[in-house]
C-alpha cells in the first residue's frame, strides 16, 4: 500500500479496534505509506475524547496526515458534487483527496465513494 485516505467509517473502524482496519494499518506502517484523513472526517467520527483514546492515538501518528478542506478542494468539492448530483461534502472531500493522490480509499461505505469518483479504488471495512 502506497497510501490511502481514510473516511469517517474507517476511523471508526480504528476506534473500534477492528481486525481488518489493524491488518491494513499495520500493512502501510511497515511499507511507509501515507494515511491521509480530510478533516472533516476528524470531525464526523470525535465525540468523546475520553473514550475515543484509539483513534486520537492513531490521529497523531506521524504518517497521519489530516487535511484541511482549503479554496482550491472546496471547488473541486463543488465540482464533484455537482457531477454526481449528491450533497455530502465529506464524502466529496475523501473522493477529491483520494484522486489527487491516486491513493486508495479505505471506507464503511465504497458506493458513497464511487457515486462522486467511479474511477478512485476503494476497499470496504
Amino acid at each position: 500500500m502506497s497510501g490511502a485516505i481514510l473516511d469517517t467509517g474507517a476511523l471508526l473502524a480504528v476506534e473500534r479496534g477492528d481486525r481488518t482496519i489493524d491488518v491494513l494499518l499495520v500493512q502501510a506502517k511497515r511499507t511507509g505509506a501515507t494515511l491521509t484523513v480530510p478533516a472533516g472526517c476528524v470531525a464526523q467520527a470525535w465525540r468523546n475524547p475520553r473514550r475515543q483514546a484509539r483513534l486520537a492515538a492513531f490521529l497523531r501518528r506521524s504518517y497521519v496526515d489530516i487535511v484541511a478542506l482549503d479554496a482550491t478542494d472546496a471547488r473541486s468539492v463543488g465540482l464533484a458534487l455537482a457531477a454526481s448530483g449528491t450533497t455530502d461534502v465529506v464524502d466529496a472531500h475523501v473522493a477529491v483527496c483520494a484522486l489527487r493522490r491516486g491513493a486508495t480509499v479505505l471506507t464503511s461505505d465504497p458506493e458513497d465513494i464511487r457515486s462522486l469518483a467511479p474511477t478512485v479504488a476503494v476497499h470496504r471495512v
